[in-house]
């Protein structure tokens, strides 16, 4: 074997498209492998550097909360995301937790976990749990989901208090069994998007009929001329647990608030609706100034037999809803009318291409 095809080793099985396939995913694997070691030591060698400086702080009130307030504003001014003051106390923290996994000489431990493993393992408060997670995500090669389902359902736990392991381990694989099968689980990954500076947006994740009706929402609003500015799309905001995306985020300079959009594909929930008070609230808390007023959310529902909006405030705001908002956002009939117009121009265009073809 030559020095370029050492890189990636495979055997020829005679099946070229066998081949290629392996080809393709050894070396996704292996770049995969090579950008989180690098996002693991930066995260871990921040997280010593805060440790570090924090120490010069002494018994010091408050120093350790104005330094993380301070690293942040300046960090997110330069690179972007990735450097709030939650992802600043998570690096400390991995720090603390895994004091090892970085040697005197930046090396990384040989037994290495992605950083969604350890951004979950910072969760479990127990040590001795805590390590045993890692060392069985480690061993088994759990996916990101087993390791948090595992972590969620107290499996370690439950396995020190039951005589029958074997039968709630094969639970447990059962399971988690297709998120084991994921294969190109890591390369949905928005982290390491962050981290190598590319755009975290999901719309490449969208169908091109959600991706239109979106754009068209966006310009309907833009166009009724009653202040709304744009602010983003997709944005990425970010829990303890999961990753999400707002559609479409607007301020509106008239009633001075921000106004969160969000497209479902099938039948509103109460799921869906809760997701969008969860988005309100993380607005209000992070984003909302002195003298905004609450956000609102707006829930758009693109179902084949039915198009409909639900608006969301947030409890206390119904009152500013029924005096104010209602007079500079779009009604639910306008609302439906713009999705079941998009719709019907991105079918005929659709009849149109299929047609040249």
């Amino acid at each position: 074997m030559d020095t370029d095809t050492a890189l990636v080793p495979y055997q020829n099985s005679g099946d070229i498209l066998r081949d290629m396939r392996e080809i393709i995913d050894i070396s996704r694997e292996s770049a995969y492998r090579a950008v989180n070691a690098a996002l693991v030591r930066r995260n871990w060698l921040l997280g010593r550097r805060i440790a570090e400086e924090e120490l010069k702080g002494g018994d010091r009130a408050g120093y350790g909360l104005e330094l993380i307030k301070k690293l942040s504003k300046e960090l997110t001014k330069e690179y972007g995301k990735g450097f709030d003051r939650t992802n600043l106390y998570k690096f400390l923290k991995f720090y603390k937790c895994f004091p090892e996994i970085v040697d005197t000489a930046c090396q990384l431990s040989a037994e290495i976990l992605s950083w969604s493993h350890y951004r979950i393992l910072l969760r479990v408060e127990n040590t001795e749990a805590r390590k045993w997670y890692e060392r069985e995500a480690y061993r088994q090669t759990w996916a990101v989901r087993t390791l948090q389902r595992n972590v969620e359902t107290q499996y370690y736990f439950r396995l020190l208090s039951t005589q029958q392991k074997s039968l709630v381990e094969g639970e447990m694989k059962q399971l988690t069994k297709s998120f084991q099968e994921d294969k190109l689980e890591y390369l949905k990954n928005p982290i390491i998007a962050e981290f190598l500076g590319l755009s975290t947006t999901a719309a490449t994740t969208e169908t091109n009929l959600e991706s239109a009706i979106i754009t068209n929402i966006q310009q309907f609003l833009m166009e009724l001329g009653k202040g709304y500015a744009f602010v983003a799309r997709q944005q990425h905001i970010q829990t303890e647990k999961q990753d999400y995306y707002i559609d479409l985020v607007f301020y509106n300079y008239i009633l001075k608030c921000f106004v969160l959009i969000d497209l479902k594909t099938g039948k509103i929930t109460h799921q869906d609706v809760g997701q969008m008070d969860m988005y309100i609230r993380m607005y209000d808390e992070l984003k909302r100034g002195k003298g905004d007023n609450p956000t609102l959310g707006i829930v758009l529902c693109s179902e084949t037999d039915e198009d409909i909006a639900r608006y969301s405030v947030m409890k206390g705001s119904e009152q500013l809803f029924t005096s104010m908002y209602k007079l500079y956002l779009p009604s639910e009939e306008e609302l439906r009318r713009e999705i079941e117009n998009q719709k019907t121009i991105f079918y005929l265009q659709q009849m149109e291409e299929q047609e040249e073809e």
